[in-house]
């Protein structure tokens, strides 16, 4: 199959299955930014390739791996979004079987023109260092509040506005999961 311009590219990884069949309380995740990235990369479906969306500035680097949940769309259009606890950073392209510890809840946009954009924080399966958290309640407030910075960094660099809401435990998590999956079917 070829995309508009000709070429292959890869297969599609946003069409897999976002549940791991072994354990369905374990998410898959295909990794679009690694941890200490200042490139943001993220997949084309169209093209089928990943693309560099953004550079960041100068002492400004992604704190973890970053991804998406396959077969799903959030509120915003694009697939729901992972950050992902893990030992080392992977690669663009790899899939993660990873256990969500949380949502943090966010919109986007000014006053007049808001969106929901959540962001689920989970941990990588084999992930030592991370392996007794549960929950997002088991990491420290100060932890938390650097994740949420980031991202109202992150928007803020773009000329938008990020909001986060709430926090909320795994519950959330798989909730969120579960109704993106309706509206990718749609």
């Amino acid at each position: 199959m070829s995309s508009k311009n000709g070429s292959l590219g890869l297969a599609d990884p946003a069409l897999l299955n976002p549940i791991d069949s072994d354990d369905r309380q374990m998410l898959r995740v295909v990794i679009e930014t690694p941890k200490g990235s200042r490139n943001k990369f993220a997949f084309d479906p169209e093209e089928r390739v990943f693309e560099l969306k953004k550079v960041l500035p100068a002492g400004m680097t992604f704190p973890y791996d970053f991804g998406f949940v396959p077969s799903t769309r959030a509120d915003d259009g694009d697939p729901v979004d992972v950050l992902v606890l893990m030992d080392e950073p992977a690669f663009p392209g790899c899939v993660l079987t990873c256990r969500p510890i949380g949502v943090i809840e966010g919109e986007q946009g000014d006053k007049k023109d808001k969106e929901r954009n959540d962001r689920i924080v989970a941990v990588q399966e084999d992930a030592h260092s991370w392996a007794d958290i549960k929950t997002i309640d088991d990491l420290s407030k100060q932890f938390c509040r650097e994740l949420e910075e980031f991202f109202v960094n992150y928007h803020r660099l773009s000329g938008k506005e990020y909001r986060v809401l709430d926090l909320k435990g795994p519950g959330a998590a798989q909730k969120l999961v579960k109704a993106s999956r309706k509206k990718s079917q749609r």
